[in-house]
Order: C-alpha cells, then structure tokens, then sequence
C-alpha cells in the first residue's frame, strides 16, 4: 500500500463532485489488508515470533492465536495488548485500531493518555496496567 496524506485524501473527496472519479483516482492509497494480514506483515517487518507477541500480549494463548490467525476480531483493549506486545510506535497502533474500526487514542480521554504514554515510554503491557490501576482506570485486561 503506498503511503498518502490522509488529510490531502479528505480534501479531495470533500471537493470531488464524483465518487467514482475519487475513488479511481485513490483506490492504490486505502488500506485492503485484513486486521490479522496487517499484524502478521508487522510482525515480520519488525522481525517478531508470535510466541513472545503471545506472551508478552498477557492474553490466553488460544485467544491471541485466534486473533493473529484473523479468526477472532479483538475488542479494543485486547487488540491495544497485542499492539504493546509487539512494541509498535504510536502511527503503527494508531493504524492497527483504525484497520480494526476502532478509534484512535484519543490523549483528552484518562485511559488513552495512559496507554498513550505508555506506548511512547515503551512500557509493557503489565506496566502500563499498573499504570492504569494507579490511577483508578480500567485495566487492558
């Protein structure tokens, strides 16, 4: 998938008077790759088992294989502990969560601005639980 301001790509479908002509002219920069096609080619490029993303997930083993193998869409929380696991930057989480349909952290909300700072801190799942128990948030899981 080649790279485009996402920005630049709203700005002309808002001044577009045609879909189809936006959607020819843009098709190459949208995202096609399932959730799990886009975790396992990260997982690569970053050159990551799926037995030591599994494990420092801190989920159950079968629920983590189930999501990597793409039988299983995470809820968010869970989707974030693989994320963490894999120690992913923040533009690659971010990206993940939208691939998934979820929001992106969003740092005005508590529990975000937690993991947020957590992924820039590059702390782990369990730290940044305890993080987020510390301060009276709920918890990735």
């Amino acid at each position: 998938m080649e790279k485009r301001d996402t920005q630049k790509i709203v700005e002309e479908l808002r001044l577009c008077p045609d879909f189809k002509t936006f959607y020819d002219e843009n098709r190459k920069y949208m995202v096609d790759a399932s959730l799990s096609d886009m975790l396992c080619e990260l997982m690569e490029k970053k050159g990551l088992k799926r037995t030591d993303v599994i494990h420092n997930s801190e989920l159950s083993e079968v629920y983590a294989y189930q999501i990597l193998s793409g039988i299983r869409v995470p809820e968010r929380k869970k989707l974030l502990c693989i994320a963490i696991a894999m120690g992913l930057t923040l533009d690659e989480v971010q990206n993940v969560l939208q691939c998934a349909g979820y929001a992106p952290l969003y740092v005005r909300l508590p529990f975000d601005s937690v993991v947020l700072y957590g992924i820039c801190q590059k702390m782990s799942v369990m730290e940044i639980n305890g993080l987020l128990f510390e301060y009276g948030l709920e918890t990735l899981g």
